[in-house]
């Protein structure tokens, strides 16, 4: 449990100290939220944060909001003012379970004991149920003083399985034994489905070539030959260009987000679309679907596996994937002064173990990290997608090192999004969290200058970070360490000195702030219209 404590929550926490439940004290509740969704992200497994009541509940939303949008299960605890003082105003009142219920899958008030172990217990069932989510519980202060009945303790609370339809599958088998030019596009589903092996068997029989939203990067290897990484508006070329020549395109567990698949309206007319998804809402979202399917993804694809019961050989789509991907190879290994930040994530693929796992925040460093490192396997990869929260990626990294505190975990931040949370380096040091920062320090608010230098003439208004600290003494006030890189010769000792640390470890690589996150498709523009940097198309 992920947590900040207060008047209104003064029960639980004396109750904890009688638990065997691992309570690690935060220094913001927004980064509760946070690194309860890296755990959950990390592992599969629920999340759990809590707050006091009123401005505790307030700073959660944000972390609750990104959790909610990428389909993340947690298990939201906030504290009340007791039920006499509801709608008083009274001190530290705010309306949680309203605020809640636009940002998670289901809200409870509780207005009486009895009501606790149905709470926690569909809670948490509904949470990870379905398209999994947040699940929010408001705990009046005179709820969590009384007992509950041993009757209710024992009650078993049953949930509905998912709707779920499957009646276009033979459809769906027919689309893809006649196609050409198959091609996977696969989200976040997959990853919460663990339904990486069927995407990896199906790729293999149809000889499809597999393209991922962010949310699902590592759900194959991606130095798999069928890998053509992630699409989007700053996606791979490969991708890209896989996308716009397939005949067939099954999509699975996405959502078709503008910043991922939008130039679905740019494809050829003949292009058909299968589409499976485990909410109802989005499963044929697209106008363009032929067969919608809801359901599991992990199920849609074993059922398509034993109805395809067939495997081809090579064929002239995939020596086509080879020559895209082969088009499309980029040279990243490039020193400089100052440091690249294609040649940071080249030094991060050569130097992290194999199963470190990758934590970002929102922005261009975000943008290089899908793009360039090169993720072995699901869940190796996180990062914030539909909301893009800044400052996510440093409690999330927390987050997942509780959950594995033997694997090397590395936040890849900017100078903008680290001093949202840097204070949670004192989380951090006081938990014994030794999580390496490598700070991508450009001296901007980098992906809104370049907008603003590639869309707006180079009016730079607001983006300039003007007397940013030293990093590195920053994190050393809080009891971390840290080491400044200003050569690209720097690098891999910086990294290593970090892995090894056994402390909380900052890593200020000082960077280009002319280089742009390329390549990029324009905002609203045709896909084709790409605007290219270092990595040009052949």
């Amino acid at each position: 449990m992920f947590g900040y404590p207060g008047g209104t929550t003064l029960t639980l926490y004396d109750d904890l100290l009688t638990s065997n439940i691992r309570h690690v004290l935060v220094r913001h509740e927004q980064c509760a939220a946070h690194m309860a969704d890296g755990y959950a992200r990390a592992t599969g497994k629920i999340g759990v944060c809590t707050s006091t009541s009123g401005p505790g509940s307030t700073n959660l939303v944000t972390g609750v909001a990104t959790a909610y949008v990428d389909s993340s299960p947690m298990l939201v605890l906030t504290g009340q003012v007791a039920t006499s003082a509801l709608g008083n105003q009274a001190f530290q009142e705010a309306d949680s379970f309203s605020m809640m219920m636009p940002i998670t899958k289901h809200n409870f008030r509780l207005l009486a004991p009895a009501e606790i172990p149905e709470a926690i217990t569909r809670g948490v069932s509904i949470a990870n149920s379905g398209r999994k989510g947040p699940v929010h519980i408001d705990l009046p202060a005179d709820v969590q003083k009384g007992e509950v009945p041993e009757a209710e303790m024992k009650r078993e609370f049953p949930e509905p399985p998912p709707l779920e339809d499957f009646h276009d599958l033979p459809e769906a088998i027919k689309i893809l034994r006649a196609a050409d030019r198959p091609l996977l596009l696969v989200g976040g589903g997959i990853i919460w489905a663990n339904a990486s092996p069927e995407v990896l068997q199906l790729a293999e029989m149809l000889m499809a070539p597999v393209t991922t939203t962010i949310m699902a990067k590592g759900v194959i290897p991606e130095d798999h030959p069928m890998s053509l990484g992630i699409i989007g508006m700053h996606g791979k070329e490969a991708a890209r260009k896989a996308f716009m020549e397939a005949d067939v395109i099954l999509a699975v567990g996405t959502r078709f987000s503008d910043r991922s698949s939008g130039a679905q309206s740019e494809l050829p007319m003949s292009t058909k679309l299968i589409h499976i998804d485990i909410d109802p809402g989005e499963a044929g979202k697209s106008a363009r679907t032929q067969v919608r399917m809801v359901g599991d993804a992990k199920k849609g694809l074993q059922m398509l596996i034993k109805g395809l019961q067939t495997t081809k050989g090579e064929t002239a789509w995939s020596l086509r994937i080879k020559e895209i991907l082969k088009n499309c190879a980029c040279n990243i290994n490039v020193p400089s002064t100052p440091v690249l930040p294609q040649f940071a994530i080249f030094e991060l693929n050569r130097t992290l173990p194999k199963d470190a796992i990758v934590c970002t925040e929102v922005g261009q460093n975000q943008m290089w990290a899908a793009h360039f490192f090169k993720a072995r396997y699901p869940r190796q990869f996180i990062t914030s997608g539909g909301f893009g929260t800044m400052g996510f990626g440093f409690p999330a990294s927390l987050g997942a090192k509780v959950a594995f505190p033997n694997k090397a975990v590395i936040d890849i931040a900017g100078d903008g999004s680290i001093q949202m949370v840097s204070h949670e380096f004192a989380t951090a040091v006081s938990e014994n969290l030794p999580v390496v920062v490598c700070v991508f320090n450009n001296g901007w608010l980098g992906m809104v200058r370049q907008w603003q230098k590639l869309f707006a003439e180079k009016r730079y208004s607001g983006t300039e970070l003007r007397d940013n600290p030293d990093f590195v003494k920053l994190a050393q006030a809080y009891g971390a360490d840290g080491v400044h890189v200003e050569r690209s010769s720097e690098l891999q000792e910086a990294l290593r000195t970090g892995i090894d640390a056994g402390t909380p470890f900052l890593i200020d690589i000082h960077m280009d702030p002319e280089e742009d996150v390329l390549p990029m498709i324009p905002p609203g523009g045709n896909p084709n219209a790409v605007i290219r940097g270092r990595c040009t198309w052949k």
